[in-house]
């Protein structure tokens, strides 16, 4: 007997498939600039476009990026255009990457050893030095739904471009926040998956923070207790914590204390270079901060905290790993982009998402991310559908370090 019921999803499957691979190879419409450097793009139209979004997508980053960028990376650009106005802005980057980089904690199940050899290139819608959605930006007043085909369709076009330099085999949109991956999901229809990351911890900063003692006083008597004696500490051992003033002066030890954390990390995807953060000081003047933790005249560890309009971004840190397993030095540092936060006029600080213990035990909160991959090969994405679903990512701890209101 024929099983019409069975027969009829048969059907709209088979129906679904077919209209999902038309439109994976339909034009949206859109116009397109595709570009190797922010500076070949019209500046107007790219300011217009990421105005209000981050720090990140702004082209004096995007300088440095260029300019004090990972050996390992090239930069993409793409302006999607409704006719003579640009609607959305895409910053990419290009990178080599093997599964043997994703880490065994990450895996549910073992990655074959056949897998763990295999190279491939990635695009990277975003950015790997940052967490966040600093791949694309939307013009006010567009809707996000209808122009995600078009980003979709501006990645494909870049990942055509390069092929001149070397095949690019996945691409990968990273760090789409909750509340957009709604408007995100039309990427199902043309074969993108999405995975969840670990989260970024988010700190909110109270209106009635004017510095580091009503933050401290606002935590609860252990919480409070443990954030003292952290202080305490640093400061019994002849410690000194303070604002560089010129980064660039200090770029060898830096440095230093930066790869002292960064061989330690569990993914090294891309590495810093030594004039990236002295490049970035340089640019961003006020709204960038370096604080060290200086015992006499040694740097024992540092700290970076960039605005990112009413954001503190907890960017790179380093830290001597000796002194850190005598001293909290990690904490105080941590401490201290709370201390810039306030400084700053920030309404809140993005930690990241390493590290999530002590950064909930600070008051952080997790906010869920999302990134979205797509392989270049049709076979290959369902391979990449099972892959993606062996990959765990650790949840951040519940903690309640203020007083209740």
């Amino acid at each position: 007997m024929v099983n019409f019921k069975s027969l009829k999803e048969l059907t709209a499957k088979a129906r679904k498939l077919h209209d999902d691979h038309r439109e994976r190879h339909r034009p949206t419409g859109f116009g397109f600039a595709i570009a190797d450097s922010i500076h070949y793009l019209d500046s107007t139209q790219w300011d217009r476009v990421t105005e209000s979004n981050s720090v990140f997508l702004s082209r004096a980053y995007l300088h440095v990026l260029e300019t004090a960028g990972p050996e390992n990376s090239r930069q993409r650009y793409a302006l999607i255009f409704r006719g003579k106005t640009a609607v959305a802005a895409v910053a990419a980057q290009s990178v080599r990457a093997s599964a043997a980089q994703v880490p065994k904690s990450d895996m549910k199940k073992p990655v074959a050893g056949s897998l763990k050899r295999i190279q491939q290139n990635v695009l990277v819608c975003g950015n790997l030095l940052s967490w966040g959605p600093h791949g694309v930006a939307f013009a006010p007043g567009e809707d996000p739904t209808v122009l995600w085909p078009g980003v979709a369709e501006a990645l494909y076009r870049i990942r055509r471009a390069d092929r001149l330099l070397s095949s690019t085999d996945m691409v990968l949109i990273k760090d789409v926040p909750h509340d957009m991956m709604q408007p995100a999901d039309s990427l199902k229809r043309i074969s993108y998956r999405s995975v969840e990351t670990e989260p970024n911890m988010v700190l909110k900063v109270s209106q009635d923070w004017r510095s580091f003692e009503d933050y401290l006083a606002a935590l609860t008597s252990s919480y409070r207790k443990t954030a003292r004696k952290i202080l305490e500490e640093i400061r019994t051992d002849g410690c000194v914590v303070e604002t560089l003033e010129d980064v660039a002066e200090f770029t060898e030890v830096i440095h230093s204390l930066y790869l002292q954390v960064h061989h330690r990390q569990r993914m090294r995807l891309v590495t810093l270079k030594p004039e990236f953060l002295p490049m970035l000081a340089a640019t961003f003047g006020s709204e960038f901060r370096c604080t060290v933790i200086r015992k006499e005249k040694e740097i024992l560890g540092f700290v970076t905290t960039l605005k990112d309009r009413d954001t503190a971004v907890g960017y790179y840190i380093g830290f001597d790993s000796r002194a850190n397993a005598e001293l909290p030095i990690y904490f105080r540092l941590l401490q201290a982009v709370v201390e810039d936060a306030i400084q700053l006029g920030c309404r809140q600080i993005s930690f990241g998402r390493t590290a999530l213990e002590p950064k909930a035990r600070l008051g952080a909160k997790p906010v869920p991310i999302h990134v979205w991959v797509r392989h270049r090969v049709p076979a290959m994405n369902i391979l990449l559908r099972g892959l993606m679903q062996t990959i765990s990512h650790e949840e951040a701890p519940d903690r309640s370090p203020f007083k209740p209101k």
